[in-house]
């Protein structure tokens, strides 16, 4: 039997998921979730999206979200997904707190939501908590705990990884020339080693100076994206760790999407923008 799926289309720097309201209902009333995430997410013949995420109850936390990847697998955490998770919860008026917290697949994270002018929610802060360094937890197989020099070869090039995790696995490495690079070629392998148990994001990174870096991600489970929140996050705790950025600093992080601004001082501050795209209905 057939239902209509009320959602809210969503986007965080062009990484855009489908939001839908499970605050007073189950999720397990919407059949067969990682299916449809993976139906929904398809740019032909559905919404089109990165993927799925739902917004729940929490016994831990002001709100619980549960998210998907296009491809229909689960997912820890998504940094610019649950900045747009604040502002929906505050625009649907599901809580009139700015400072809020969300439970997701890799703990509880604190949002604080900023108000323009007009006092419309256009900017989320979210401290994505402290970076994981140990190789079992990210987790990547190596014979060293902390993982800052792993050599893997995709393709017909080499490249040497930092690895850490942000609530999910990435891999990041420095390369020089971002905008010519074949990120297809070598981040769909890359994800995919047999280091990396649970897949992990790869992100490629290109010094600009100390405080700005660019950076081009090809996220687990959903191919490139236009930005990654907790890959940019990753991607200033390794740029630090290897000297070319100072720490308890802003970096600016530059993705195809646009800016995020990261700050590292034992825990990690994403802030960036989160904006809504259409809302509409679906039968599923």
């Amino acid at each position: 039997m057939s239902m209509i799926l009320n959602f809210t289309k969503m986007q965080g720097l062009g990484n855009d998921y489908v939001y839908v309201d499970c605050s007073k209902k189950s999720p397990a009333e919407i059949k067969a979730i990682a299916s449809l995430a993976h139906r929904i997410s398809n740019r032909h013949f559905g919404i089109g999206s990165d993927g799925l995420i739902l917004i729940c109850e929490s016994q831990v936390a002001d709100f619980k979200m549960i998210m998907y990847n296009s491809d229909g697998t689960q997912a820890e955490i998504c940094g610019n997904g649950i900045r747009c998770v604040g502002k929906f919860v505050f625009d649907k008026k599901l809580t009139q707190k700015k400072n809020i917290k969300i439970e997701t697949l890799a703990g509880v994270k604190e949002l604080t939501l900023f108000e323009d002018r007009k006092g419309q929610i256009q900017e989320v802060r979210v401290n994505m908590g402290v970076p994981i360094f140990e190789a079992d937890k990210i987790p990547v197989i190596s014979k060293s705990k902390i993982v800052n020099n792993l050599l893997l070869t995709a393709e017909d090039k080499k490249f040497n990884f930092t690895c850490l995790s942000m609530g999910n696995p990435h891999a990041v490495t420095f390369i020089n020339n971002l905008d010519d690079f074949d990120i297809e070629k070598y981040g769909k392998p890359l994800e995919k080693d047999s280091h990396f148990p649970q897949k992990a994001n790869i992100e490629f990174v290109e010094i600009i100076d100390e405080t700005t870096l660019k950076m081009r991600v090809w996220e687990r489970g959903s191919g490139e994206t236009l930005a990654c929140g907790t890959g940019a996050s990753a991607v200033c705790v390794a740029a630090t760790i290897n000297g070319y950025c100072p720490q308890n600093e802003i970096i600016t992080i530059k993705l195809l999407g646009g800016d995020l601004k990261i700050k590292w001082d034992n825990e990690v501050f994403m802030t960036g923008p989160a904006t809504t795209v259409f809302e509409g209905e679906i039968q599923i």
